[in-house]
This record gives C-alpha cells, sequence and structure tokens, in this order.
C-alpha cells in the first residue's frame, strides 16, 4: 500500500529500526523491491532520483508507474525522489503523489543552501510531503560522501534547526557507488549526531556497507539506509549468468525477469538485516 514516507521512518526512528531505501531505475527494479519488502514482512521505501529523471527523460512515466506497484503492495510502500538539485523537479514529484523528496543543495554556500532548502520545505510541509537534506562538506557534494568526510553535530543541529527538514543525510565515512563492502563506518559519530539532531538521519553510499556494520549504524542511531549499487550488482549478475547459460535467448523478459528475481531476494535479505 501507498504509505506516507513519514509514516515508515518516523517510528522506525524512535523505535531504532532501519528501513531499507532502494533505487529505482526501471520498472522491473519498483516490482522487486516491493517484492523483496513483502517477503520479509517489511516496510520499504522506493527512491527514483534525478539521475535515474535523466535517464528515462522524465518523472512522470516511472514515477506513475512506481506509485502504481507501491499501491498494489501489500507491504507498506513509500516513493521518494532521491538527490533532486532541481527544484521543478521536486514540485513535480510532489504534484505526482511521492510521499518526500531530497532535496540536494550543497553546491550552494552554506547561506543559500539554507535559504533554498528552507523554501522547498515550506512548498512541501504545505502539501504534505516529507523533505530529506544532506550536509557532510558544505559547498560541494563531489566531497560529501568521500570516506575522509564528516559531517560536524553542531552544525547539522543548526542545519535541520534553520531549514526544517524532516530528515538528514550525513556523511561517517560511506562513499556512493561504492562496488566493495568495506566502508568504515564512523559509529561514534553517528552516535554523537543522533544525540545532536532531533530528526531521522538517512545513511546514504550503504552498499558500500558490511552486514554487521548496517546493523551497528542502525543501532547507533541511522534509520533510512539508501542502497542502490549492491542491488545493481545483483541485478546484473543475474543476467549475465542467464543470458551465459541461454545464449539463444533474445526475449528481453527472461533476462529481466531474471535480475528482478534477485534483486527481490537481496532485498527481502536487506530488509531482515536492517529490522
Amino acid at each position: 500500500m501507498l504509505t506516507p514516507t513519514a509514516d515508515l521512518v518516523d517510528p522506525a526512528a524512535k523505535a531504532g529500526r532501519g528501513v531499507g531505501a532502494f533505487n529505482v531505475i526501471q520498472l522491473e527494479h519498483a516490482e522487486a523491491l516491493v517484492a523483496g519488502a513483502e517477503a520479509a514482512g517489511a516496510p520499504v521505501v522506493l527512491q527514483i532520483s534525478e539521475n535515474a529523471v535523466r535517464y528515462h527523460g522524465a518523472l512522470e512515466p516511472l514515477g506513475l508507474a512506481t506509485l502504481a506497484v507501491a499501491r498494489a503492495s501489500s507491504a507498506p510502500v513509500a516513493v521518494h525522489l532521491d538527490h533532486a538539485t532541481d527544484v521543478d523537479l521536486v514540485h513535480e514529484a510532489v504534484r505526482l503523489g511521492f510521499g518526500s523528496v531530497m532535496y540536494d543543495a550543497s553546491t550552494m554556500s552554506y547561506e543559500d543552501n539554507v535559504a533554498a532548502t528552507a523554501a522547498v520545505v515550506a512548498h512541501c510541509r504545505e502539501r504534505g510531503v516529507w523533505v530529506e537534506a544532506e550536509l557532510g562538506e558544505v559547498g560541494g557534494k563531489d566531497g560529501v560522501h568521500a570516506p575522509g568526510v564528516r559531517t560536524d553535530p553542531d552544525e547539522a543541529k543548526a542545519y535541520v534547526e534553520a531549514t526544517g527538514v524532516a530528515a538528514l543525510a550525513v556523511a561517517v565515512g560511506t562513499s556512493h557507488a561504492m562496488l566493495t563492502r568495506d566502508a568504515a563506518v564512523d559509529l561514534e559519530l553517528i552516535g554523537r549526531l543522533h544525540e545532536a539532531v532531533p530528526v531521522p538521519l538517512v545513511l546514504h553510499g550503504s552498499s558500500g556497507v558490511p552486514d554487521d556494520d548496517l546493523r551497528r549504524a542502525v543501532a547507533a542511531g541511522m534509520t533510512k539506509i539508501n542502497i542502490a549499487t549492491q542491488l545493481n550488482k545483483a541485478f546484473t549478475a543475474a543476467a549475465r549468468a542467464f543470458l551465459a547459460e541461454n545464449p539463444q535467448v533474445v526475449d528481453t523478459r527472461k533476462y529481466l525477469g531474471a535480475g528482478r528475481d534477485a534483486v527481490a531476494d537481496e532485498v527481502a535479505r536487506l530488509l531482515r538485516v536492517l529490522a
């Protein structure tokens, strides 16, 4: 069932549980994420990134399909716009019925970042939409989730108070697009951020974090756990294996279906790790 993101993340934050948030690139991803959530008996957040929108050329076709998959699910499913830098895209996601958006103004100066994010929050709050923002190395997204960058707890607290965001993505040692699962997560910093920041914390780049450290990160105070690359690895490996074993196949449903099934299995497993 389509569920507001706040209804999934806020109670989980209070209870010390993690919520898996996984990226949708094609319809098969949305179907796989929901199948995994149903198998695990857990809620899930389906995310469409600005990069995926660029790939498809528009938000509406994939966005409406993802919302339809969410509505048909027996599991609680939220739909979220991820890493949006375009305010018009944020407004479109709100019009389409997304439950939340992640607005990224990190390329701006701190003052402009706060002003732009606060304006997005005001627009979204009037329409019942939850806003996530990101704070690591202010002024440059390229370094925000590099391994050496860290979010300062006092600055994070001030940023949340100034912008009114409902959740904050923080830099604690992870990095986007990691193909190995050996990121060194700063658990002590997560604990300090959890104490300082009055909204749920979001871990981006979680594909690079091993299972035990995902559990520890949630226990230390992380709530929304974003994972994309790990699922793309599972999808691609399954599709490659199917094609290698069936070189005569040209029906795309055959190998995309193998990838979809592999992602569903990995999502169910990850959701159990985060519970």
